[in-house]
């Protein structure tokens, strides 16, 4: 079995660990660690029956609900299966730029997508963002997750605004900014009706504990939306994920939680792979932390699974990190304490 790409590939884990996939402690996968919202749950269960009919091809009702959530027009909405899918064609618009900037290290997913509609792409380090990211051409698009993963930074609306202006398409992918409550996530969903070159890609799998229900949307102004209608497949958001999407957004205790339990909980994590002096833990907005290491990180995500049952995720398919770092989703504190306990006796070992 080929070494996964991305986190979260738990057969591939347990095949290592001799055990069964739900023995493994996954910190890979960036994943809500609070667990399916009952509103989810319920949405599942009392709606079984319309499996038996076709989603809405254009799924009105879904976005009208996600509109009424962020205060736009559903024209300005378009659900995806997944935000992988919704990626996918704003790379097909990026592609038509002379040339993307894309922001390293960078989720793999960017680079695949590019690829496939011949992008021709120049990066620029995430250190030197925003601060030397100068378009060349006249129309040159750029790519950035915020907050960015696998870093965990935060860059500020000011620090993306301008970029508005220099390019001719921006797109900006918030998969976690729904970690960050009101008062301080970053999001430029408000600014997306007076800039037709902005594309915001939104993930619900992540903060809603669903990674197999695949839901993603996207937010551009109505002219490109309707142009990525026409690209795609039809019903290509399934019944339960339009409703269970309904369901979590008007999910407000579900959320508080969340946002109670990440500060904390990310605090002590930081704080515990500090004091392990092999390692170097870097301050983030998310719900993951990127850990640099003395040691191979591909080693230690070997003898964690082999002796703890514990998946970290690699970052070899982060070129520009190779196998010095590696990053741990924020679990329950009981996780977490496990998890640096299983390091420290590890690396006390080396």
């Amino acid at each position: 079995m080929s070494r996964p790409k991305h986190g979260g590939n738990l057969a591939w884990a347990a095949a290592i660990a001799g055990c069964p996939v739900s023995a493994i402690l996954d910190f890979s996968a960036s994943i809500n660690p609070l667990g399916l919202p009952q509103s989810a749950i319920a949405a599942i269960n009392n709606n079984l029956e319309r499996l038996t009919a076709y989603p809405d091809p254009n799924y009105a009702r879904l976005r009208s609900v996600l509109g009424d959530y962020h205060n736009l027009s559903p024209d300005y909405i378009l659900p995806g299966n997944g935000s992988a899918e919704l990626l996918t064609w704003a790379a097909r618009e990026l592609a038509q730029q002379e040339v993307t900037y894309l922001v390293t290290p960078a989720f793999g997913d960017y680079q695949r997508a590019l690829s496939a509609f011949n992008a021709n792409i120049s990066v620029c380090h995430w250190l030197e963002f925003p601060r030397n990211t100068q378009p060349k051409l006249n129309r040159a698009g750029i790519i950035i997750n915020n907050p960015h993963n696998p870093t965990g930074n935060l860059w500020t609306r000011e620090e993306i605004l301008p970029y508005l202006e220099r390019f001719e398409l921006v797109v900006v992918d918030e998969a976690f900014m729904d970690f960050l409550p009101s008062d301080r996530e970053q999001s430029l969903i408000a600014w997306v009706k007076d800039f037709p070159n902005l594309i915001i890609l939104r993930s619900l799998t992540k903060f809603y504990s669903l990674p197999g229900l695949r839901i993603g949307y996207a937010i551009a102004h109505p002219h490109r939306l309707q142009r990525w209608q026409q690209w795609r497949d039809p019903w290509s958001v399934n019944i339960l994920a339009a409703l269970v999407t309904e369901a979590v957004l008007q999910d407000y205790e579900f959320q508080q939680r969340t946002w109670e339990w990440l500060p904390t909980a990310r605090s002590q994590l930081f704080e515990g792979l500090s004091k392990i002096p092999q390692l170097q833990p870097l301050a983030g907005a998310a719900n993951f932390l990127l850990v640099k290491s003395e040691i191979s990180c591909t080693q230690l995500q070997q003898t964690l699974l082999k002796q703890d049952k514990i998946l970290i995720r690699d970052c070899l398919s982060f070129p520009e990190l190779g196998d010095r770092y590696f990053r741990v989703a924020v679990r329950l504190a009981e996780d977490n304490q496990i998890l640096v306990s299983a390091i420290a006796r590890i690396l006390q070992k080396d």
